[in-house]
């Protein structure tokens, strides 16, 4: 026992150096030691060998062989920052400034660099906080589930441009956010889950309005009338996203001999069309392709590269009408008066075996998988499938993969949710052949992660909404106001945990800077919820962790709850779609969202968690079409109070 003490304290101090946690406290504030094999087993990931007391003794003094100027350096407007010596700042705009021994608090925002005469590393130049967000409500929308008379099986990029356009206008909306639109991998089965993508660099295009090109409007009677032939069967509640994408890459390809757009050249645009051309041929799944494809600097990938060089180019078209639907549905939203605009979400990560991966691997820990550890709604803890970045790799490029995905969305975005934005101060890594529970937390530099985020949506003007929700730590919402972005609040899960019963907190309680709604995409409809319909679908799936009977009691306990703050507030509960809207309104958030399924009388939810095919998760369709939503009485009496309590200006 004498022995493994010090032993435990240097496995310890060399975890500490690559931000690997050795305990860490769980959901119910109790601490949790994190097994040694565990720890071992992650910083394996890093490159270290901690297997044995005189590998971890090497591996330390490896760490602290280190000196001078860290890989990056990320500071915010009007601070100094000591230096080991003299040095040259070279500015964004080419200007040269010899400093010495401290970097000066003048320097202007944006992405510069350090030079001495060792080094020369990424200085980042950051906004303190970003402006105030205006007040207004809007919707959580599941692009997906929106259906016209001119989309083909699912909803489009113009369905969007059309959905926020007649909300500002006809109902006073100031805000819309929209489902991750990352891109996928072009080949069957199509990834349904917009939370898995294969870059989230780009965008998905089964969402393209293959008749709103322009290269459609210009091209002959018979080529349109083919195209338009290939139109998918539009029936049904379901979606059906293979026979959709496969209409549409057959219709695009009907175009593509006579496009007539012109595709700005873009060499990371060319290594992803690249990479859908090859998934095209050998599956979605690099790590399945044949050896010689799996590193793109390889000779066979720059064979690949020849051979497949108009497909390559087909495929950067394809990007390219994306950014184009995209950006006109911004511009839509915004000639149409939305006060804030249109809001992307972004996922917490990428298909570990896409297109990113594929193209910056090394800053990937590739055989990991990010989750969450135990609480008490998933006891066993929950496996995303998702590879997280190495945070040593990502310093170490400047922070330009995670640049480059923001920039990748507030491409045409007037904002951006962050999903699990507390993974910007840590994830839980689950090490190869382990269990979700036997993990750790693994940190990242938290002030510059959130650095890079604010100075990219400085840049871009936009909004920055932080999905904290759950077991987050309290830095991670405090930060985020302190910066000037907005948190999370959910009516479910907006009540007084430590009073008896638990009730339900008055919405004017709430946090002004957060963007609040009654649910989200991952929990009940209000007319689910009002019906019980999580726990019958539950029940009939198995997933329930206790008898139908209890969970229904449960459930019925909830909404006797919520009904009698709704009574409390003075809130007329004749139709209790309305009377939750209502007391939505009252709440002291800065943006307030509703979902188009929560008006619309859907009584599935969009994904339930803990299935995969067992629920048609990302599948569902809304009860009315576009048209039809415009029209319907009941959301027009469910959005009133929201709309009456955050007016358009002017």
């Amino acid at each position: 026992m004498p022995d493994e003490i010090p032993a435990r304290r240097a496995l310890q101090e060399l975890a500490d150096r690559y931000g690997v946690a050795t305990r860490y406290e769980n959901a119910d504030q109790v601490w949790v030691e994190v097994d040694d094999d565990v720890v071992v087993a992650v910083l394996g990931q890093f490159g270290v060998d901690a297997t044995s007391a005189d590998a971890i003794a090497e591996a330390l003094a490896a760490a602290e062989s280190g000196a001078g100027l860290p890989p990056a350096i990320v500071v915010e407007e009007g601070v100094t920052r000591q230096l080991p010596g003299d040095a040259e700042v070279v500015l964004e705009d080419g200007t040269r400034r010899q400093v010495s021994g401290e970097l000066p608090g003048d320097l202007p925002l944006g992405w510069h660099r350090v030079v001495t005469a060792e080094q020369d590393v990424v200085l980042a130049v950051v906004p303190a906080k970003l402006p105030a967000v205006k007040p207004a409500w809007g919707w959580m929308l599941q692009l997906y589930s929106l259906h016209s008379a001119g989309s083909w099986g699912i909803g489009d990029y113009a369905d969007l441009a059309t959905f926020a356009a007649r909300s500002a206008a006809e109902l006073d909306a100031g805000v819309l956010l929209v489902n991750p639109v990352q891109a996928i991998s072009p080949a069957h089965p199509v990834e349904r889950s917009p939370y898995s993508p294969a870059s989230r660099r780009f965008a998905n295009p089964v969402y393209l309005r293959v008749t709103a090109t322009e290269t459609f409007a210009r091209a002959g009677a018979a080529t349109r009338a083919a195209v338009e032939s290939l139109a998918p069967d539009r029936e049904g509640d379901l979606i059906d996203y293979d026979a959709v994408w496969t209409a549409k890459r057959a219709a695009l390809e009907l175009l593509w001999p006579h496009h007539v757009e012109e595709v700005p050249e873009d060499e990371d645009l060319r290594e992803f069309g690249l990479f859908c051309a090859l998934a095209e041929l050998h599956g979605a799944d690099w790590r399945d392709w044949p050896e010689g494809l799996r590193e793109p600097a390889g000779a066979e990938v720059g064979r690949a590269r020849e051979e497949l060089r108009d497909r390559v180019a087909f495929h950067c078209w394809l990007q390219h009408l994306c950014r184009v639907q995209l950006e006109a549905a911004r511009r839509a939203a915004r000639e149409a008066g939305m006060s804030v605009g249109i809001v992307h979400d972004l996922p917490v990560g990428v298909h570990p075996g896409g297109a990113d991966t594929w193209a910056v691997r090394d800053v990937f820990a590739a055989d990991v998988r990010v989750g969450a550890p135990p609480d008490a709604f998933n006891q066993q803890g929950q496996d995303w499938n998702l590879p997280p970045w190495r945070p040593d790799k990502l310093a170490e490029a400047g922070y330009a993969p995670f640049r480059d995905v923001i920039r990748g969305v507030l491409r045409y975005a007037d904002g951006i949710r962050v999903d699990h934005i507390a993974g910007l101060w840590r994830l839980w890594w689950i090490p190869p052949g382990e269990p979700a529970h036997r993990g750790t937390y693994v940190h990242y530099d938290a002030e510059a992660m959130v650095g890079v985020l604010a100075l990219e949506a400085h840049r871009a003007g936009a909004v920055v909404v932080g999905e904290d929700l759950g077991t987050v730590e309290d830095v991670v919402t405090e930060t985020m106001h302190e910066r000037g972005m907005l948190s999370s609040a959910v009516l479910w899960f907006e009540r007084d945990w430590d009073a008896p019963g638990k009730p339900f907190t008055p919405p004017a309680s709430w946090d002004p800077d957060a963007m609040a709604s009654i649910s989200t995409h991952d929990l009940p409809t209000v007319p689910g919820w009002l019906r019980g319909e999580h726990v019958r679908v539950r029940a009939e799936l198995g997933l329930l962790d206790r008898g139908v009977e209890a969970e229904e009691k449960s459930a019925a306990a909830e909404r006797a709850a919520l009904m009698e703050l709704v009574a409390r507030e003075g809130i007329p509960d004749g139709d209790p779609v309305v009377a939750l809207h209502t007391l939505l309104a009252e709440a002291a958030s800065r943006l307030v969202l509703t979902s188009p399924a929560d008006v619309a009388g859907q009584v599935r939810q969009p994904n339930l968690p803990g299935t995969v095919d067992q629920y048609p998760n990302w599948r569902i369709r809304l009860p009315v079409s576009v048209d039809g939503f415009f029209t319907a009485k009941g959301v027009r009496a469910a959005v009133a109070p929201l709309a009456a309590a955050r007016p358009l200006p002017g």
